[in-house]
């Protein structure tokens, strides 16, 4: 479609995705969807806005297809360089994890193969991957760092979000991850590398405006909840919003210091207990689920589903995107993955890459939803319900992926 300033899309089927419309994925029926700039001008019954709209701009007839909003993939670690399937091989094979970062593999194997790429090479391997995720219908997506683990290389993962958010039709929520893994010139030290992350290297990114959060790894092999204290106050010092990678394997109730800084989100929770959740309820923190981990890490404890919806906390999912645990570039795949693994519904998992994504990263009035004064992003499917975007993979539905109204 041309660039004009108005359009009017009509004859859809339109997935709102929300909350103002009780019928199953905030479904419309007989409505159009009027389009002013980069932005949803309103939603009307579809005669009404014939006659309003005339003239004003391109009429596109979708011939009864359906409309939702673009998807949002709220979780990922999309910028890195090298890959780890050999490593996978050998943990295939029975090799220990121990055995395989003693001889070099692991974390810091991304670690090194991010530090020895320019910024443009970075960026020309990590292309693909949002591709992917784009030609998926992702139209808003976070990345983080941490795959530097010092201030040069952990800018340089950020300014590649940044290149790609001038360059591609879509929007990226870029969020500093330093705090991700003690870096092997630390070891033994992660005290003094949280002193190096909270006096360097998130003063930088907040004076470039390269990070809109700070994300922290709070667990047995990560980091304490003393440290994540730590780095939360600084973030909030800097004007910065916080998350966590918390719960995951164990409860270091990484999740109530989430909700204690109103953070956006705690991510992974595996372990969560009712403590954390009745804190992220108050809060209103966003719990994102990332089944995709748990799917490729083999594990057995899930994530308490029934009970943060018994709660009412809002669930996200995401791909969790990263060479290590969950190498996947599909969003759909993961919807697939929790309606499957954690007994989401088809429209719990399609909200939760739409609107209860965006919450996870601020954008709630904006994004997420089809619904007047929200982004003028959403996607034309061929399906005849909602429901086939997340239970048929591989086979491409998506007609067409418009971006901030075009």
């Amino acid at each position: 479609m041309p660039p004009t300033t108005e359009s009017l899309w009509i004859n859809t089927r339109l997935a709102t995705l929300s909350p103002k419309h009780n019928a199953a994925y905030g479904a419309l029926h007989g409505h159009a969807l009027w389009i002013k700039g980069e932005v949803i001008h309103a939603i009307l019954p579809q005669d009404e806005a014939l006659a309003e709209f005339a003239g004003r701009g391109d009429v596109i007839d979708v011939a009864g297809a359906w409309i939702t909003p673009g998807l949002i993939d709220c979780h990922t670690h999309l910028v890195y360089g090298g890959n780890r399937a050999a490593e996978w091989e050998k943990r295939l094979t029975g090799v220990p994890y121990q055995q395989i970062a003693a001889e070099g593999g692991g974390i810091v194997s991304t670690v090194n193969a991010t530090r020895d790429l320019s910024q443009a090479d970075l960026a020309a391997q990590s292309l693909p991957r949002l591709l992917a995720l784009m030609n998926e219908g992702v139209t808003t997506l976070e990345i983080k760092s941490g795959y530097g683990l010092r201030l040069y290389d952990e800018l340089k993962q950020l300014r590649v979000a940044r290149q790609f958010a001038e360059n591609y039709p879509v929007e990226i929520a870029p969020t500093l991850l330093a705090a991700h893994a003690v870096p092997p010139e630390f070891a033994g030290r992660s005290d003094e590398y949280i002193d190096e992350v909270i006096n360097r290297i998130l003063p930088a990114a907040a004076s470039e405006d390269l990070a809109e959060a700070v994300d922290m790894f709070c667990e047995g092999v990560g980091f304490s909840p003393a440290q994540t204290r730590r780095v939360f106050e600084a973030a909030h010092k800097h004007g910065l919003q916080v998350k966590g990678h918390v719960e995951q394997l164990s409860n270091l109730h990484g999740a109530a210091l989430v909700a204690e800084f109103n953070g956006l989100s705690a991510d992974h929770i595996e372990h969560l207990d009712e403590a954390g959740i009745a804190a992220m309820q108050a809060a209103g923190a966003v719990a994102v689920l990332l089944p995709g981990a748990f799917y490729f890490l083999r594990e057995t404890q899930k994530p308490p589903v029934a009970a943060l919806r018994s709660a009412g906390v809002p669930m996200a999912v995401s791909t969790d995107l990263n060479p290590g645990t969950s190498p996947f570039t599909s969003i759909r795949l993961a919807m697939n993955q929790a309606c499957v693994l954690f007994a989401l519904t088809p429209e719990e998992a399609l909200t939760g890459t739409t609107r209860h994504a965006a919450q996870a990263l601020g954008r709630a009035a904006t994004h997420g939803q089809l619904a007047a004064g929200f982004v003028a992003d959403f996607l034309v499917w061929n399906i005849d319900h909602p429901a086939e975007i997340v239970y048929s993979l591989g086979t491409p539905l998506l007609k067409q992926r418009v971006f901030r109204g075009r």
